[in-house]
């Protein structure tokens, strides 16, 4: 089988696109990755170059939820069209939405790991403006175009059902973290985060807010390095890190931290949890849709129970050792093995549908021939 994905280089969707990759070679599945958004790093092309059953394909056309991306987004469609007809793939694998409405040859399975409207809601507590309505039709369009879609939680398809459905050919499939990339060894007095510092769904203003009321050390790692300019007492900004060095950092650290207002999935968390870290999460669906029992959970809105969730969990060792044990136990359950069987599964799905259609297609058009031939 031969996919034809896209993916940006900016977040989850870049780690989630390398593992679904990785875990697809044993089943000899050829990749065409095509990137949109900011350029690869180094450490992201070495990754590719690991992997010969992947060809890389970069672009910098803009990302849908960028600022005046459509002239951007209608010139990466062409392009992506251009790498469908060169490459000619069985399935096209969008991790994006607005390219889903494009007249592609081969049927379409779109991933939904986010989304403007819902990112806007939970981080702002009311509606996307009407500066989001192109957004909005594009992405509604482009759902809808799609053969299947799929979400990496129950939460996050309640979202695109909510803000673009009804939609009817839905799957969730878990995301996945290969377990021999993170490690478990003894613990430091360290509390550590993860993500895109400046997307205030992460929140780590509220983290960096309680961080000189606690007496570890809070390690921020992240591209911007900080939602705060100034130094901060206990805060150590570690900025971008590779795959290699964040799972050396929190292998040292003992407690993660992401008091999140939105996550659709966390696989910053699931790194933390293989890495034998207690959990500190936010209070919301997707999180608690993995975590729940395995994780303390605190209110995003409210840094005081952060800090005294924090500080217990210092305190009572035998508290922050049974919650990483079970964060460790519930990581297993992410396989990439089981997301690329489902994956298949939902690829294969699509296929044997799109080549149904086809085939009724062609005998529709063989008997209008017949009888117009039979009319006259």
């Amino acid at each position: 089988m031969k996919i034809l994905m896209t993916t940006d280089c900016v977040g989850g969707v870049w780690t989630y696109a390398m593992e679904l990759c990785a875990a697809l070679e044993p089943h000899r599945v050829e990749v065409v990755l095509a990137t949109m958004g900011p350029l690869p790093h180094e450490d992201q092309v070495a990754q590719v170059r690991r992997l010969p059953h992947v060809s890389l394909h970069v672009s910098e056309f803009k990302l849908e939820w960028m600022e005046n991306p459509w002239t951007d987004v209608h010139a990466a469609g062409e392009w992506l069209i251009e790498l469908e007809q060169q490459h000619k793939p069985h399935v096209i694998h969008l991790n994006g939405y607005a390219h889903g409405s494009l007249p592609w040859r081969a049927p379409v399975a779109m991933v939904g790991h986010s989304c403007v409207l819902s990112w806007w809601q939970a981080v702002n507590h009311t509606v996307a403006p009407s500066d989001w309505n192109r957004y909005r039709e594009a992405i509604h369009r482009g759902l809808h175009s799609a053969d299947i879609i799929v979400a990496p939680t129950c939460a996050m398809m309640k979202c695109l059902q909510r803000y673009y459905g009804p939609l009817s050919e839905t799957r969730v499939i878990d995301n996945a973290r290969d377990p021999t990339l993170f490690r478990v060894s003894p613990k430091d007095p360290l509390i550590m985060t993860v993500g895109r510092l400046w997307d205030s769904a992460k929140n780590v203003a509220a983290l960096e807010q309680v961080a000189p009321k606690v007496p570890w050390t809070v390690a921020i790692a992240g591209e911007d390095g900080s939602t705060a300019k100034e130094e901060l007492a206990n805060v150590q900004r570690l900025g971008r890190l590779s795959t290699d060095r964040v799972a050396n950092w929190l292998s040292r650290a003992s407690i993660y931290a992401l008091p999140a207002r939105y996550e659709p999935f966390g696989l910053s968390v699931l790194e933390a949890a293989l890495s034998g870290c207690a959990l500190v999460l936010g209070d919301i669906p997707s999180l608690r849709e993995n975590w729940d029992g395995a994780a303390e959970f605190v209110s995003p809105e409210d840094p005081e129970e952060l800090e005294e969730t924090l500080l217990w969990l210092i305190e009572d060792q035998d508290r922050r050792d049974m919650l990483a044990r079970l964060a460790h136990r519930r990581a297993k359950r992410f396989s990439p093995q089981r997301m690329a069987r489902e994956y298949l599964a939902a690829y294969d799905q699509i296929i044997e549908r799109h080549n149904s259609k086809a085939i009724l297609a062609t005998a529709t058009s063989n008997e209008s021939t017949a009888d117009h031939t039979c009319a006259f």
